[in-house]
């Protein structure tokens, strides 16, 4: 069988940012590069859960890595939830915002109005992340959400858990929004990944009969692509390791496992799953070989190249059906 590359038949490649095209103001290695030579036969666009930017300063910051990006390129989760806010209240109502520039920028091109107290009584609650959201700001929206206002709608553009940095990982929106729920006791309508709503906004903007879309994190990325119906390439450079991808459950598997995005252009093995005489099952990838038997996932050959010992692991764990909290996992496959 004829191996081909992640980005065989794709006319349009969606790629998250944080994670996967740089992490704080550095590129990730061999990001740049990939994406421009990808560039040259297929639409790019960019999907990002961040809340606290424009797509302007995110297309500058993208231009400035090596990248030729315009703002038109890049869709964030304010664009989304703010397109969710539309359906929800009319036009030019008040909306009390917790977040940074990109949030309010988009809702200012909306022609809603925007407060920061809970004393104007608005028609809603829009929360997106920003770096220096404090305990007021909260206290703000909360104080929106309860008594009179229970019925206020509330749109977050994002529910991610951390955010990836240059120093590590910090809290992300997720956090800030939790904080609310358990003050409040109800949740909000979410815009970013792993809702469609955002992937529904880029395939309006940008088209494309067959998109593949990159993320780095397999409970926002890669689960928000599956529920739109997008393949997906899991990128190892961001958030999500080995250890998390063999136990991803069915709705967060990606389609494609690449260690960097130079395995866009790179052929992508075939799996060969095969009994053996003792009934146990033996995957192959390229060189890699894994044995389950029962219950029990053992290397039986590491191969040439790690990532395919890790899409061995996978295809093996994933096809049995079974939990991977009942598994023995051989270590060799996620250290």
């Amino acid at each position: 069988m004829t191996e081909s590359t992640p980005l065989g038949g794709v006319d349009l490649v969606l790629a998250d940012l944080d994670g996967v095209v740089y992490r704080g103001a550095q590129a990730i290695p061999h990001a740049v590069e990939s994406i421009n030579s990808a560039a040259n036969s297929r639409r790019i666009g960019y999907i990002t859960n961040n809340a606290s930017r424009t797509p302007e300063s995110v297309a500058e910051q993208l231009t400035g890595l090596g990248l030729h990006v315009v703002a038109d390129d890049v869709v964030t989760s304010p664009q989304a939830a703010v397109r969710l806010l539309a359906e929800i209240v009319p036009a030019g109502s008040l909306v009390l915002a917790v977040g940074g520039e990109g949030l309010r920028v988009e809702l200012a091109n909306a022609g809603f109005a925007v407060t920061d107290s809970a004393e104007d009584r608005p028609a809603a609650v829009i929360q997106g992340f920003a770096q220096d959201i404090g305990w007021a700001q909260l206290a703000e929206a909360a104080y929106a959400l309860q008594g009179e206002g229970a019925d206020v709608p509330w749109v977050a553009t994002n529910t991610d858990w951390t955010l990836p940095t240059a120093r590590g990982t910090a809290p992300g929106n997720g956090t800030l929004v939790s904080a609310i729920h358990l003050a409040v006791g109800r949740l909000p309508v979410v815009a970013g990944k792993p809702e469609v709503a955002i992937f529904e906004e880029a395939l309006q903007r940008f088209g494309g009969t067959k998109p593949l879309f990159i993320g780095d994190r397999l409970d926002t990325d890669i689960l928000g692509a599956n529920r739109a119906g997008i393949d997906s390439v899991l990128v190892l450079t961001g958030v999500d390791k080995a250890k998390q991808v063999l136990a991803a459950d069915q709705y967060s598997r990606p389609t494609y496992i690449l260690e960097d995005l130079r395995g866009l252009h790179e052929p992508y093995p075939d799996i060969r799953d095969e009994t053996a005489a003792d009934g146990s099952r033996v995957v192959t990838v390229g060189s890699a070989v894994v044995r389950m038997a029962g219950h029990v996932v053992s290397v039986v050959e590491d191969g040439d190249n790690r990532v395919d010992l890790l899409r061995a692991g996978t295809a093996a764990i994933w096809g049995s059906g079974l939990a991977i909290y009942g598994l023995d996992v051989a270590p060799a496959l996620y250290e």
